[in-house]
């Protein structure tokens, strides 16, 4: 199979999954348990991308300038800052380390 067949699969079984979630009984969507868990596997799923696309490289791990950023805009977090300094902050020791020459 081609990547186009493969991508094209993969849009209906995502359409064909956002469809199922229609027949999920109301009565569960308003428990606060799904609520939580909800939640949660959304921080879980958005923490697991930024790892993601900081430390690979394709098919490798690359330890390079984004993590040094990723790091800057934890510890901007940790210090409660707003989202725009966060992001500087991520953006500015990206380019402090690659004009350090680590890319």
């Amino acid at each position: 199979m081609n990547l186009w067949l493969w991508l094209l699969l993969a849009c209906l079984l995502g359409y064909a999954w956002k469809l199922l979630g229609y027949l999920v009984p109301a009565g569960l969507l308003r428990d606060p348990r799904m609520s939580r868990i909800a939640g949660t596997m959304t921080i879980g799923l958005l923490a697991s991308l930024t790892i993601v696309n900081a430390v690979a490289s394709g098919q490798s791990l690359a330890l390079d300038a984004r993590l040094g950023a990723l790091a800057a805009a934890g510890i901007a977090l940790c210090f409660r800052a707003p989202f725009l300094v966060v992001v500087l902050a991520g953006a500015g020791a990206a380019a402090g380390l690659r004009l350090l020459g680590w890319s």
